[in-house]
């Protein structure tokens, strides 16, 4: 993660800051599964070998279906606003001819 820190605060590209943003959403989706992993469980779905040895046995040893939801929530967003960035920096390259932050500050200004 600090590498993405470093991608977005000391990089002038576009294309590398948004690079590093992606990394950091990677590292963040990586820290939810870490947080939502059991060593030894088993997934989250009910079926007749959970019933055996009782559902209080089945639920303690289950792993919790939660951050793998956000998870793959988080993934699909990343992706669309990683698209989104991506087609603006197009925008912004025909536009300005360079993807240097700070040479399109200047041509602002």
């Amino acid at each position: 993660m600090v590498i993405a820190l470093y991608c977005i605060f000391y990089k002038r590209n576009l294309i590398k800051i948004i690079l590093g943003l992606m990394i950091l959403s990677d590292g963040i989706n990586l820290l939810f599964i870490l947080i939502g992993y059991k060593f030894k469980g088993v997934p989250p779905i009910l079926h007749e070998e959970a019933f055996k040895h009782g559902l209080e046995a089945f639920y303690a040893a289950a792993v919790d279906p939660l951050p793998q939801a956000f998870v793959l929530t988080a993934i699909v967003i990343s992706m669309s606003v990683t698209a989104a960035a991506l087609a603006l920096t197009i925008k912004i390259y025909q536009k300005y001819g360079t993807l240097d932050v700070y040479k399109i500050r200047r041509v602002r200004e």
